[in-house]
């Protein structure tokens, strides 16, 4: 779109981006759209009011898209496999019931936690709550029936916390696609931040809330799972498949700081194949093979079977792929209309940290139509252009995605999916879910966000 200049002012540029982010929710909550399509008609739209030629609209729209799945798609369906393969292999239980064994009975909520958050790193949160809560329940049960929320809240805040913050999972990837972060860095900063996150506002809140509200362990998921593998994997085996991504994520991160750095030469090969591993799709790759081979035989299937167990994966975080996709276009049709140079123009004016914006616009998304990932779309549309037009160091970057990641976790209330998820689950009406759940996931952001802008302000963004 070189041939192309926008004529329209600040004013007019800043009403087409409030109208789009008006129109996505009011369709979504509404209307009741799915937000994939709300987000391709808004897209439209917002191209067409704010005068892209109409031969460069759709090329724009699909520029948008297909550049945000380029990055996406490998890592959250990768992400998929490897949360259903600990699933079905046992693997999932095993290392639970091994963090149960170390930390003994009196440490038992602190243990299931510490395994949520293990397993949250490859499982989406919504699946890992369930593959949990029939744990949960057998724990509760066995230390006398009466501290349910105590070992619930426990592990579903774990799962949360590092769904909204660690990649994989599709919104720290999806933001650091928007704000060109380096996504290793991400990944170390997103879990550093998580761990006490998660001890003050799930184990400590777990402890709280389980003291003013005993909740009797309802009958769902409270029986063994008979298909589990009479013969599980070792927990060595779990943690090393866990771990694999990670480590070899962090590799590439580090050979590209010395590589910055100068320690090591960047052309040489070794440098090049090492870099390539570490690539997040490539090392998802390489660990979910590692679980094919590992964990697929210990199901005692193999061939078409373990073929259609993979296949299982894919259709629950279709819808989220997708989203995501056209979050990105949504994000490339404000970037080409200019609307993110004229935000950050606004921004500027106003003094607003963009770091601090990141946070309210994405929170405020959060509260009105509940999905996180149509926050953190729409923040990284906003947002994006003026990220890209300021001097940002890499550190400063990394907060700008976890400030929006930490927003889209702001108050999960009714609109939110999770808060029926983990409020049937736990047997809670929904007054109860409302002091526990969303009491818990507001405390998370704002503990998120505060600990961000710590390193932010470290980093000299302040």
């Amino acid at each position: 779109m070189e041939d192309w200049t926008q004529t329209l002012g600040t004013v007019p540029l800043l009403a087409i981006a409030a109208g789009g982010v008006a129109l996505i929710l009011f369709l979504i909550i509404v209307v009741r759209l799915h937000a994939f399509v709300v987000l391709v008609l808004v897209s439209l739209l917002t191209a067409a009011f704010a005068g892209i030629p109409a031969e460069q609209i759709v090329p724009a729209m699909l520029d948008g898209f297909g550049s945000t799945l380029t990055s996406v798609a490998l890592v959250v369906s990768f992400g998929a496999i490897l949360g259903r393969l600990l699933e079905a292999s046992g693997g999932a239980r095993v290392i639970a019931e091994r963090m149960v064994a170390v930390f003994g009975q009196k440490r038992a909520a602190l243990a299931l936690g510490i395994s949520s958050l293990v397993m949250g790193i490859p499982m989406f949160a919504d699946a890992g709550i369930v593959v949990m809560i029939p744990i949960v329940f057998a724990v509760a049960r066995r230390m006398g029936g009466r501290s349910l929320l105590l070992y619930g809240i426990s592990s579903a805040a774990a799962f949360s916390i590092m769904h909204v913050l660690v990649p994989p999972h599709p919104g720290p990837v999806m933001a650091s696609e928007f704000f060109g972060a380096n996504i290793g860095l991400v990944l170390v900063f997103g879990l550093l931040i998580a761990l006490p996150v998660w001890y003050i506002s799930g184990y400590l809140w777990a402890r709280l809330v389980n003291a003013r509200y005993p909740m009797v362990i309802p009958a769902l998921f409270g029986a063994l799972d008979d298909d589990q593998p009479q013969t599980p994997p070792r927990v060595g085996w779990v943690i090393f498949i866990l771990v694999l991504p990670m480590m070899l994520i962090l590799l590439n991160t580090g050979f590209d700081t010395l590589t910055s750095a100068g320690v090591v030469d960047a052309d040489t090969t070794w440098v090049k194949v090492v870099m390539v591993i570490g690539a997040s799709p490539v090392a998802l790759l390489v660990s979910v093979l590692t679980a094919i081979l590992v964990l697929g035989k210990f199901r005692g299937e193999s061939g078409s079977a373990l073929e259609k167990l993979v296949d299982g994966a894919f259709g629950p975080v279709a819808s989220v792929i997708l989203i995501t996709g056209a979050g990105g276009m949504f994000g490339g049709v404000l970037r080409s209309s200019g609307i993110g140079d004229a935000l950050y123009a606004s921004l500027d004016g106003l003094g607003l940290p963009v770091v601090i914006a990141a946070y309210l616009i994405s929170a405020a998304l959060r509260v009105a139509q509940g999905s996180a990932t149509v926050a953190i779309a729409t923040t990284g549309g906003l947002l994006g252009t003026a990220v890209s037009s300021g001097s940002f160091n890499e550190v400063e970057l990394v907060c700008i995605v976890l400030a929006a990641a930490a927003g889209s976790r702001f108050a999960s209330h009714v609109n939110d999916s999770a808060f029926w998820l983990v409020g049937n689950l736990l047997g809670m009406d929904v007054k109860t879910t409302l002091k526990t759940w969303t009491v818990q996931s507001t405390i998370e952001s704002l503990l998120s966000f505060a600990a961000v802008l710590l390193v932010y302000s470290v980093s000299g963004g302040f």
